[in-house]
């Protein structure tokens, strides 16, 4: 029998077959890793991109904290309106 088919020669039989398929699973996993990554680091993506949040936001939080007093909450939301 000469190389091919039913021979060791070509063929690498099941274990080729196996192989063959972690490859390219492997590559479409990596594909997809890269994708969310460049998504999520260029600020694009709806749950891992954050908003900015707006002053009065800020405003409010710092206030909720105890930071500022109700004067000074009151005064800066003037000054922002």
């Amino acid at each position: 029998m000469g190389p091919g088919m039913m021979g060791w020669g070509y063929g690498t039989g099941w274990v080729g077959m196996i192989l063959m398929a972690a490859f390219w699973i492997a590559v479409i996993v990596g594909i997809i890793f890269l994708i969310r990554w460049v998504v999520i680091s260029t600020g694009t993506g709806g749950r891992g991109a954050r908003s900015e949040e707006s002053a009065l936001e800020i405003l409010k939080r710092r206030y909720a904290r105890g930071e500022i007093n109700k004067e000074e909450f009151e005064e800066k939301k003037r000054d922002l309106a």
